[in-house]
């Protein structure tokens, strides 16, 4: 493995508001994600997760998934703040940790030494994941609803395609998203007993639209602050995953194989690159 850094050297903005210009539910860019993820947010990013009530939550739900799969080299291209990286550093597997905003990678750097562990890490863009990260995986996981930054379908065919590019030849992408079908179809009414587990702060929908789903997420301490996302459908990213190449995909809702089309908050899709020959 190549062009790793054990710490992102990335000037930090710690002064720094979100930027959504003058009408911020017409920001649909993708990297406008940058000006989002500030210093003050990510800061505050882990109170929003929980971290004990979210390893309760999910349980080994993602090591079960790889193991079973025999896999043990993994590419994780969401760090965020680290949680999934040291949860699989801790469980025996290689890790490399990827993301694309500074501060974000540098707060997974300092939770992990918390944890007396060092993560790999990688400042990429997944539309250019193959340029920064070399090698291949057995796994890359793109976890916490971050798909759904790429506005652009040519954003989201490129980095899945740099993912399938990332992977061994009998390797699998495990990707996950709100379940922006059930928002869209019949409005916003999250449960939060899974991912979002920080019972002081509320995330929820400012604004829903067939092209933007904007979240406002407000701390006890009264500050506020937003994302704008793509409201990516079910059967979008299936089919994207699988015209880029990969062969078979299984998605679960809320970590269980068999659920109604509206009942999870989240999805998760285990897509297979190895190809199977038609019988």
């Amino acid at each position: 493995m190549t062009n790793l850094r054990s710490l992102p050297q990335r000037p930090v903005r710690e002064c720094a508001e979100q930027e959504f210009g003058a009408n911020p539910i017409k920001t649909r860019d993708t990297d406008n994600y940058q000006k989002e993820y500030v210093q003050a947010f990510v800061e505050k990013w882990d109170s929003l997760i929980d971290w004990d009530a979210r390893a309760e939550s999910e349980g080994q739900f993602f090591i079960d998934m790889l193991r079973a799969r025999g896999k043990h080299k993994v590419l994780d291209v969401a760090t965020g703040t680290g949680f999934h990286s040291v949860q699989l550093v801790k469980a025996g597997f290689d890790v490399t940790s990827a993301d694309g905003n500074a501060e974000m990678l540098s707060k997974a750097f300092e939770n992990a030494r918390r944890h007396s562990f060092i993560l790999k890490t990688v400042h990429a863009d997944w539309r250019w994941l193959n340029r920064d990260i070399h090698g291949k995986f057995d796994a890359i996981i793109c976890l916490g609803n971050s798909f759904t930054h790429l506005f652009d379908e040519r954003d989201r065919r490129k980095a899945l395609a740099e993912f399938y590019s990332a992977l061994k030849h009998d390797g699998i992408l495990i990707l996950d998203q709100r379940n922006y079908d059930a928002i869209l179809d019949i409005g916003f009414d999250s449960k939060h007993k899974f991912y979002y587990c920080g019972t002081d702060v509320v995330a929820e929908p400012e604004h829903i639209d067939d092209g933007l789903a904007r979240f406002r997420y407000s701390f006890p301490d009264g500050s506020t602050f937003n994302l704008n996302m793509f409201p990516l459908r079910r059967a979008e990213a299936r089919r994207l995953m699988k015209e880029v190449g990969f062969q078979r995909i299984k998605t679960y809702g809320d970590f269980l194989e068999t659920f109604e089309e509206h009942d999870p908050d989240f999805l998760i899709h285990v897509a297979e690159k190895t190809y199977y020959a038609a019988t």
